[in-house]
């Protein structure tokens, strides 16, 4: 009979028992589209609609809708309607969000570093007579 042995995280406190203790944070951060559009405001700062969904590229305006209702029900990103004719409405990453930057810097890094090997790794996998996953 095997014990179990209930680990945990020193620095959070979080059991590995209950899981990932970052799996809410990556539904959250990196969900599709979430990443490049928190990126664009960090980058160019407040953005009419438009010019956020020319700046993503790829995506359509009902998913960049749903996004953006998302990450403002989140509190990552503001947006600011303004009383004009006709309504000009803008999306700014807030402070919440911007705190991500440390996050995006140490992936931009990694990728930096590390993914020619990955790319390496799956040419190489690729070559093999292993199926694909």
């Amino acid at each position: 009979m095997t014990a179990h042995v209930d680990l945990e995280d020193e620095q959070t406190g979080h059991s590995a028992a209950a899981g990932c203790p970052i799996t809410p944070v990556v539904d959250i951060v990196f969900s599709r589209w979430t990443t490049p559009i928190l990126w664009q405001l960090n980058s160019h700062g407040r953005q009419r609609f438009n010019d956020l969904r020319d700046l993503v590229g790829g995506i359509t305006a009902k998913v960049l809708t749903q996004r953006l209702r998302q990450l403002e029900r989140d509190g990552l990103v503001t947006r600011t309607t303004y009383p004009e004719i006709p309504p000009r409405v803008e999306y700014e990453i807030t402070d919440l969000g911007r705190s991500l930057s440390p996050v995006f810097a140490a992936l931009v890094k990694w990728s930096d570093e590390r993914l020619d090997h990955v790319l390496g790794s799956r040419a190489a996998y690729d070559a093999s007579d292993r199926p694909m996953p």
